[in-house]
């Protein structure tokens, strides 16, 4: 006798540690789901604005900012799907004399949206690690009401300020004409919400802020202990209260699909390592997760997104990390 299964919609965007959910290899018990496959851009305002969807991904600031004013339409997951170095992504024109993080004071600075995760992260490093303060540069966003903050209310903080891009241009456009000094992020994904299409990877007047990024990334993981999160994932909090159940089956199914890239990885190493060409010490270190699910290994990069969310002018409040995930995922 076949069981029947809860049936589902959730939004995800295509990465390795969605990729098995969404292409069925994985599945959570006593559910189906039916995967939309969406930019992130594009998902967060879709479901912010209209609730398409009973499970997505989410932006993890625009939930802090969310929860800040009340209890929102979703419960969070503690899956963090992706996880980056977002200061490192800083572009700065070659000719705007910017060598340093520090020369970015009074510069025109690009940022798709000033409440953006990747944003928060970036303006974050930027203060505590190089002293420069948001109230210190001039921002241009290109976002406009089809975007996070167009869902959430989203007002510049005091002191800062934040110039709209005219809807006829864009921040690739503006940086190549000389009209920004810099951006926080660069984004080119075809969506609804991004506009700038421009491909700056290999145009000289436009060069990384950080030589080498990795390095830098590197720097500050070893100072700070901070892997940036940028996703979580949320379920529509009316269908937790009536089926608490798929709380937890959701969240082994993503545990499962993140244990899959896992052993990919392992797999497609073992010949170096049985013939030597790696070490044990590599062994040891891919045994940790870096990108580890759950509460417990991520509080302190929680609540530091928490914190910056608080700090620089987001929300009024800063929110607990209890008032963001379901009770029966705290002590995962």
């Amino acid at each position: 006798m076949s069981r029947s299964r809860l049936p589902l919609s959730i939004a995800l965007s295509d990465n390795p540690n969605t990729r098995p959910l969404i292409d069925g290899d994985v599945a959570p018990e006593g559910i189906a789901l039916t995967p939309t496959v969406v930019h992130p851009s594009e998902m967060f305002w879709r479901q912010l604005k209209f609730g398409e969807f009973d499970v997505s991904e989410m932006s993890m600031s625009s939930l802090v900012i969310s929860t800040s004013r009340g209890p929102t339409p979703w419960v969070a997951l503690p899956v963090f799907t992706t996880r980056e170095f977002f200061h490192t992504r800083i572009l700065v024109r070659a000719d705007a004399g910017i060598a340093a993080p520090a020369d970015l004071r009074g510069k025109r600075v690009g940022v798709p949206e000033y409440q953006q995760t990747a944003a928060i992260w970036t303006r974050g490093a930027l203060e505590n690690e190089f002293g420069v303060a948001p109230r210190e540069m001039k921002f241009f966003m290109e976002r406009g009401d089809k975007s996070h903050g167009g869902a959430t209310g989203f007002k510049p903080p005091p002191e800062v300020t934040v110039n709209p891009i005219p809807a006829s241009t864009n921040i690739g456009e503006m940086l190549t004409r000389g009209e920004l000094d810099a951006t926080l992020l660069y984004l080119t994904n075809p969506n609804l919400v991004d506009r700038s299409r421009i491909d700056l990877s290999t145009d000289k007047r436009v060069r990384t802020l950080f030589p080498d990024r990795a390095a830098e990334g590197r720097r500050y993981y070893a100072k700070t202990g901070l892997y940036p999160i940028n996703h979580t994932v949320v379920v529509r909090r009316t269908l937790v209260e009536q089926h608490p159940w798929i709380v937890l089956n959701l969240y082994a199914a993503f545990a499962a699909a993140r244990a899959a890239v896992l052993r990919a990885g392992a797999t497609a190493l073992a010949s170096h390592f049985e013939t030597g060409v790696l070490g044990g010490d590599v062994k040891r270190a891919i045994a940790a997760d870096p990108m580890a699910y759950g509460v417990k290994a991520t509080r302190k990069v929680l609540e530091t997104i928490a914190e910056y969310v608080h700090v620089q002018g987001l929300a009024e409040r800063r929110v607990k990390i209890e008032e963001l995930f379901a009770p029966q995922t705290l002590d995962l």
